[in-house]
C-alpha cells in the first residue's frame, strides 16, 4: 500500500505521496511559506491561496503532490 499524507485548506485537500517525490525542490522554491522541509508538518497549505496551491501542485514534476477538491 502506498503511503500518502493529506493536508486540508478550505475545500482543497493537498495529497503528498513521499515515495513518488524526486526532491526537485519546485514546491519549496515556488511556495516557501507552504513547503518547509525542516518544519513539522512540512506542508502548511493555509499559507497560500487556493489558486497558488493548485498552480504549484500542477507543476510538481514527479506528481508526488496532487489535490482533491470537495
Amino acid at each position: 500500500m502506498e503511503i500518502s499524507k493529506e493536508y486540508q485548506k478550505d475545500e482543497l485537500t493537498v495529497i503528498w505521496k513521499p515515495k513518488k517525490c524526486i526532491h526537485s525542490g519546485v514546491c519549496v522554491k515556488t511556495l516557501p511559506k507552504v513547503y518547509d522541509p525542516n518544519a513539522s508538518p512540512w506542508i502548511k497549505p493555509e499559507n497560500a491561496s487556493l489558486e497558488a496551491l493548485k498552480s504549484q501542485i500542477n507543476a510538481c514534476p514527479s506528481k508526488a503532490l496532487s489535490y482533491q477538491e470537495l
